[in-house]
């Protein structure tokens, strides 16, 4: 820097993101990173650039991002071969083998692996061609044939011995370990996984540690020592834990991080439960749930470190005494489900259930087409079918397709998430903290006396429940209906979306209520929605869902750069919805399949939590396609039941079942996909709407 030498500079970032990502600290890396591929671009070093965009991609692989690390790794494969450089063609090679193996395409992570493999040897790349012979091994580990990831990982550790690459020949002994464990070889899968925990402590490479301790504690729990197999599991969450507070604010990388690394938070409450250690258990598998949210909450509520981590780290009773009534705490492996039953009075109770025939997914997939979730419902539905050209759903000329269903089509969830625990409850209130694919399933349908909301942690309710009194807002409130669509329209000009004249009427009707103008038509434009949320107590949305995310198509800005609306002028993203800091207690988003989103290890990434990051006390939200005219319908009866200062669980309680009890609504797809997250909220309306005395929430 001090000589002037600009491609010397972006060399040295290039350098000190090797050394963070090696240390696990990935944000750093990528920032490095970064900075060597702005350089590069900026002094013409193509070769630089490419060398830079293979470091983003092996960065964002070990966050757990795949695709987007392809993308890098395909840009440095381009520029490898423009330039000429053999070394850097076969790395980009080996390095999308790896990806694509993390997506489970391993023969196509094979044909990479062998291209990079034949580089290597032609350049004599004897780094590379060790790496690529481990690459192979993993993925023919991933395809069963164990012994001939043996071989290749034993050449792999040949090479790595060779040339002195330490950090490789501990990759190289702990997947020689995996192999052997799978053998049923413990003793030799012993001896290479303790080398290559030795090798990652002398390396100081955190994720490396974490790695090697979760494999020796499997082979001791395999071999039957679980005090051992314990030992292990918890220093592998360490070291993980250790990793993901690198990360600090990165919300989206500490989500694949998580997600990436799940199974050494399954391992240790699996090796707890086969100790007898039921409320240990609970507490790891709680320990790794919604983190990432949870880190988020922490600054949005303003709670005490201490206070939000008590979960994982309090006495039984002091667990008790921050529940507000009965919880179910569900932790799926496998098709096993375990359950545990917390109440203040009388503890923890634990009960397991097997899905027979079947595994959880293809459980909720079968349960939702036979009660007609996600297929049409009229033609003005609240759906919104991205990156598709039909837009089916919302054309005048489609007809309706549900089939005639009664509530016995849920009867298969009940089984399996309500009767194992159904002798033990008492009351009719009720908490779910989900997991896996019943993160979407309908619970407060699955009861006609049960009062049901979800969670997406316990430590998320206590950090919630512990926020200071004056955090939310005591009036207003923000409705938004059937916004003007009419500018957003199809390359040939015609209307991408329909009208919804009953969610007019919705906000119209909740807007005499609290004696509170409505945003509709063009006034519904996404900037000022951005702009009102911030300091109101209850939000409505009503308006078009995206089917992917729950992401909301709002009316275009007006002062948007270009005459045709772009996305970004128009759809309310989770991106948008996390940069708000909200003060509403009741967030309500009568749109389709605003409870929808990728389900993760964190839970449900979608809409729904961003608006709880953004500091919403509770959301309503919607699991697939809702009818325009049947949700005004339940819209009327849930507000009714919440001005009469009856909870918003209670009062959803009541809104199904008088949408239930009707003879045009009264399938399951109207009334069922209505899910209440959060805490459970009590408002106190007045002449002049909402008041500013508001009773506190239910906790």
């Amino acid at each position: 820097m001090e000589v002037g030498d600009r491609a010397g500079e972006g060399k040295a970032n290039g350098n000190l993101g090797n050394a963070y990502h090696s240390l696990g600290n990935f944000q750093r890396a990528i920032d490095y990173y970064e900075q060597h591929l702005s350089i590069a671009k900026e002094v013409g070093n193509r070769a630089g650039e490419g060398h830079a965009n293979g470091s983003l991609g092996v960065a964002y692989h070990s966050l757990g991002n795949f695709k987007r690390a392809i993308e890098y790794h395909e840009q440095h494969l381009s520029i490898a071969k423009e330039v000429g450089d053999k070394a850097g063609e076969g790395m980009a090679n080996g390095n999308l083998g790896n990806a694509y193996h993390r997506l489970h395409n391993f023969e196509e992570a094979i044909e990479y692996h062998e291209k990079h493999l034949s580089i290597a040897k032609d350049v004599r790349d004897r780094l590379g061609e060790g790496n690529a012979n481990g690459s192979l091994g993993c993925a023919y580990h991933s395809l069963g044939n164990f012994k001939r990831a043996i071989e290749y990982h034993e050449q792999n550790l040949s090479v790595a011995k060779e040339v002195g690459d330490r950090a490789g020949e501990g990759d190289a002994c702990g997947n020689l370990g995996r192999a052997y464990c799978r053998m049923g070889e413990l003793k030799n899968s012993l001896l290479f996984k303790e080398q290559h925990l030795t090798i990652s402590k002398e390396t100081e490479n955190l994720v490396g540690q974490g790695m090697a301790s979760y494999n020796l504690g499997l082979v001791h729990e395999l071999s039957g020592s679980l005090c051992k197999a314990l030992n292990f599991h918890r220093l592998s969450i360490k070291h993980f834990n250790q990793t993901r507070r690198l990360l600090r604010s990165e919300d989206a990388w500490k989500i694949s991080f998580r997600d990436t690394n799940q199974f050494a938070y399954t391992a240790l409450w699996r090796a707890l439960l086969k100790n007898g250690e039921v409320d240990e258990a609970l507490f790891a598998a709680e320990q790794g749930r919604a983190q990432a949210l949870t880190d988020i909450l922490k600054v949005q509520f303003g709670v005490d470190e201490e206070v939000s981590s008590a979960v994982a780290t309090e006495t039984f009773s002091a667990i008790m005494k921050c529940l507000p009534l009965q919880t179910v705490f569900i932790a799926l492996e496998g098709n096993t489900i375990s359950f545990w039953l917390l109440r203040r009075e009388s503890g923890i109770k634990f009960r397991q259930k097997e899905i027979e025939n079947g595994s959880a997914d293809s459980l909720m997939a079968s349960t939702l087409k036979q009660i007609g979730a996600g297929t049409v419902v009229r033609c003005e539905n609240r759906s919104v079918h991205r990156q598709r050209n039909d837009f089916s759903s919302n054309r005048e000329d489609v007809e309706e397709t549900f089939l005639s269903v009664s509530d016995t089509n849920l009867q298969p969830l009940y089984d399996v998430l309500i009767s194992p625990v159904a002798d033990l409850l008492e009351g009719d209130d009720l908490i779910f903290v989900p997991d896996g694919p019943f993160c979407l399933a309908p619970y407060s349908a699955l009861s006609d006396s049960l009062i049901i909301r979800t969670v997406p942690s316990l430590t998320a309710l206590k950090v919630i429940s512990s926020a200071p009194n004056d955090f939310n807002s005591k009036s207003k409130a923000l409705l938004v209906g059937d916004p003007c669509l009419k500018e957003i329209t199809y390359g040939t000009g015609g209307p991408m979306y329909k009208q919804l004249p009953f969610a007019e009427k919705e906000v119209d009707m909740i807007g005499e209520l609290l004696q509170t103008a409505p945003l509709t038509g063009e006034n519904a434009t996404k900037a000022e929605v951005l702009k009102r949320m911030k300091s109101v107590s209850l939000i409505h949305i009503a308006a078009h869902g995206d089917d992917e995310f729950g992401e909301i198509v709002l009316a275009p800005n007006p002062d948007r750069t270009s005459k045709i609306p772009e996305v970004e002028d128009y759809l309310l993203t989770m991106n948008d919805v996390h940069a708000v800091r909200l003060q509403a207690k009741l967030v309500v988003l009568s749109c389709c399949h605003s409870g929808q989103g990728e389900v993760k290890s964190e839970g449900v990434v979608g809409i729904a939590r961003a608006f709880l990051c953004a500091g919403a006390r509770s959301v309503l939200v919607s699991l697939w396609a809702i009818d325009d005219e049947a949700t005004l319908l339940f819209m009327k009866n849930f507000y009714q039941h919440l001005a009469d200062r009856k909870s918003a669980s209670l009062a959803l309680h009541h809104a199904m079942k008088s949408l239930r009890e009707t003879k045009e609504y009264s399938a399951i797809k109207y009334w069922a996909p209505f899910v209440l997250i959060g805490d459970d909220v009590t408002f106190e309306f007045g002449p002049q709407g909402l008041e500013k005395n508001e009773t506190s929430s239910k906790t």
